[in-house]
């Protein structure tokens, strides 16, 4: 005998209506305040910045003069120093600091003694201000009576004038800009790498991989959001960089260590605010325009893998 078919609901449930008038629009109102804090510090700050670096303007007065301020600020000798130095700052401060990050963070996070201690002492140079850490390390790179020059001068080694010689100043303020900023890249490393799974390196281990293969194989591939992190905030962090510079070396001596940075400082002490808002503008394209792409290429290769 076969089974009676279902008896039809008396409530059959409501059809699901198409189209985007059905999303509830409550979880919209959620992104109001933080939509409401980014236009306030971000879009409209942005957008007054653009407008002011078309004018000549003072605390009190504003004239509007298109893009002299430009064309003035392109025609400024110190530009294209300024602006290889700044590349170069990065490239060295994000290499060390990605390398040096990597590094520290894999021993940090191994069996090693009083490893909490030592976490701590590789952070603690971040908490400190930029401007304290540059005025002290000018006094101990000072080529005379730095403690730097008389430690090597105990060992027999004449010490050079770190911020003294051209060929050296920038390359010196980029060391400590490394000293500095590294317990930041360690922190996203340790948390990559608390992140990968230890069955991957147990697996390895009973396959016979070597340490050496350990890392390559696993420990790269898998922390590599994390250094795409560490590299996009540190490449940043280089092309805009200023404190260390102007405390330790003022962008000297003469022009060798100057950055896109302190030469747009240098216009506004000169009292060129116009000038030096377009500069900031240039600046902003600038960091824009390599940060934007090198994101990009870390998704792709993300993606691929």
């Amino acid at each position: 005998m076969a089974p009676a078919a279902p008896a039809p609901s008396e409530h059959p449930p409501p059809r699901r209506q198409r189209g985007r008038s059905t999303r509830s629009r409550y979880p919209l109102w959620f992104l109001l305040p933080g939509g409401g804090l980014l236009v306030l510090l971000f879009v409209v700050p942005t957008a007054t910045s653009f407008y002011f670096s078309l004018t000549r303007w003072t605390l009190f007065d504003s004239t509007f003069i298109g893009l002299e301020n430009y064309a003035t600020f392109f025609q400024d000798p110190q530009l294209f120093g300024s602006f290889v130095h700044t590349l170069v700052y990065a490239v060295i401060t994000s290499v060390g600091k990605v390398l040096s990050g990597l590094a520290l963070a894999i021993l940090l996070n191994g069996r090693i003694i009083a490893r909490g201690y030592l976490r701590a002492v590789v952070f603690f140079p971040v908490l400190v201000s930029a401007v304290g850490i540059g005025i002290t390390f000018k006094v101990l790179f000072d080529p005379f009576d730095g403690l730097i020059n008389r430690v090597l001068g105990i060992v027999g080694i004449d010490g050079p004038g770190w911020l003294t010689n051209p060929d050296l100043a920038l390359t010196s303020v980029a060391m400590v800009d490394i000293w500095k900023g590294v317990g930041v890249s360690t922190l996203i490393f340790m948390a990559g790498l608390v992140a990968i799974p230890r069955d991957y390196y147990e697996s390895a281990h009973i396959d016979g991989a070597t340490d050496w293969q350990r890392f390559r194989f696993i420990t790269l591939p898998l922390v590599g959001p994390a250094t795409m992190t560490v590299v996009i905030l540190n490449v940043i962090s280089g092309l805009r960089s200023f404190e260390l510079i102007w405390t330790m070396t003022g962008g000297g001596p003469g022009f060798t260590s100057d950055v896109l940075a302190s030469v747009i400082y240098k216009k506004y002490q000169a009292g060129l605010y116009g000038l030096s808002t377009a500069g900031n503008v240039v600046m902003f394209v600038v960091v824009a325009a390599i940060t934007i792409p090198l994101y990009r290429w870390f998704r792709r290769r993300e993606v691929a893998q």
